[in-house]
């Protein structure tokens, strides 16, 4: 959410920064917001004089009285009466304006960064760099479920029985992989510094309201039938939120954590071919991390969190490219996005596996996570990133170890989690 100063100020800026992602029919939101600010002030301007005149009528009244002045303390009396009927009426008419600034103010996006490239969706984001060198085998590689299949690894009729499209059953060794995968990348956060956290997997609304857009909301998040009460899609949600209302010392940033959780998403919409299985799921599990922070400190967080995901990879022997997201792909909230791509070996392209996002202060003023510094007070600024988000990282994973015998190398920093296995062998 952007600052009204900032925007009552710069409405030019503003409505520069909405043509630059794409979303022209927020425009006239601008000069709206702006007259219904300059409306609010009105109200509060009236409202303050009435209540000190108030203080001034009722010092009169006890002077005029003690004077015995009787009938002139009763019009003074009278005065008050009618300002107090005329704050009523203003008081009745603050609260509905500012709900619509706020209603408006959570639509209008978030300034991008000045480097960000300019495009309408994800069809013009931009490669950054690549990582590895790809590979493509001279033996045909069979789609996930298929290789999974063969360790008797997944079971997705009885997940159908069970939940439903969109969800699974991991057995066995696929399994114990999954589980290996995701304590390997916690211990590898650790090991840079963050703190483990498991953190809720239930959030309020007032939480996800500050944390994401209505439109990711509605579109991502379950909720808890007669609770006040959403299923988590990703555990940055509950993390960012830990720090709701609070005013955080200076010299206590910045604040890096690291947060295991199930995730939970509708995931609306039909899906291509290649999102079958365990790609495009409702139900997962992650590793993440998120960083609060001094403003200025936030470009370079935002370098160091994709970076943890590539060297996370790379350390498992897998390719990747850092692709940074254009304008018209980038959340509401978001000034700057990275997201790490692995390369798949059966596809001949790179896909998703990690999306890095510095969101500014934007996080921090819905929620109101405040800075209390020597010179007085600050938003923070908020990022988060995906450390690795199994099962659909198992897809790069087993892709990429393959071998022409069916077996799947197990590299070396995963081996203490797998009981020193180095090489799955197939069932089948």
């Amino acid at each position: 959410m952007l600052d009204m100063k900032f925007l009552r100020e710069n409405p030019d800026i503003v409505k520069q920064n909405i043509k630059n992602k794409f979303q022209d029919e927020k425009l006239p939101m601008v000069d709206e917001v702006i007259a219904l600010d300059e409306k609010r002030r009105t109200i509060q301007q009236e409202a303050d004089d009435l209540r000190n005149r108030k203080n001034i009528l009722s010092k009169q009244i006890g002077g005029l009285m003690k004077e015995g002045k009787k009938e002139e303390a009763e019009k003074v009396k009278a005065e008050v009466a009618a300002d107090a009927a005329r704050l009523a009426e203003l008081e009745a008419q603050e609260g509905p304006v500012a709900d619509e600034i706020q209603k408006i103010m959570y639509v209008i996006p978030n300034i991008i960064d000045p480097s960000v490239p300019i495009g309408k969706d994800d069809s013009e984001n931009v490669e950054v760099t690549k990582y590895g060198e790809p590979v493509v085998p001279d033996f045909e590689i069979p789609y996930h479920t298929e290789i999974m299949e063969r360790f008797d690894g997944i079971d997705l009729d009885a997940a159908g029985r069970v939940a439903g499209n969109g969800f699974y059953y991991l057995m066995g060794d696929i399994a114990r992989l999954h589980s290996a995968v995701i304590s390997y990348a916690r211990d590898f956060m650790i090991d840079r510094g963050f703190t483990y956290c498991v953190p809720p997997f239930m959030i309020r609304s007032n939480v996800v309201t500050g944390v994401m857009s209505f439109a990711e909301m509605d579109a991502m998040m379950y909720k808890i039938e007669g609770e006040d009460l959403f299923l988590i899609g990703t555990s940055e949600h509950s993390m960012i939120g830990k720090f709701i209302d609070q005013l955080i010392e200076e010299d206590k940033l910045p604040q890096t954590l690291t947060s295991y959780s199930p995730c939970f998403r509708k995931e609306k919409g039909a899906h291509g071919i290649e999102e079958r299985g365990v790609y495009r799921i409702h139900q997962f599990e992650k590793q993440e991390m998120i960083v609060v922070c001094k403003p200025e400190e936030s470009p370079m967080w935002f370098d160091k969190l994709w970076q943890n995901t590539v060297d996370l990879f790379r350390s498992m022997d897998i390719p990747v490219r850092t692709l940074e997201c254009c304008s018209g792909d980038l959340a509401d909230l978001k000034v700057k996005s990275f997201d790490v791509e692995a390369w798949s070996p059966r596809q001949k392209k790179y896909f998703e596996v990690g999306s890095c996002s510095n969101l500014g202060d934007a996080q921090a003023r819905r929620l109101r996570i405040r800075v209390n510094a020597k010179d007085g007070k600050y938003f923070a600024h908020t990022l988060n990133n995906t450390v690795v988000a199994p099962p659909r990282m198992l897809i790069a994973f087993l892709e990429n170890n393959l071998c022409a015998d069916g077996s799947v190398k197990i590299p070396e920093v995963l081996r203490p989690y797998m009981g020193g296995t180095e090489r799955l062998i197939p069932k089948h």
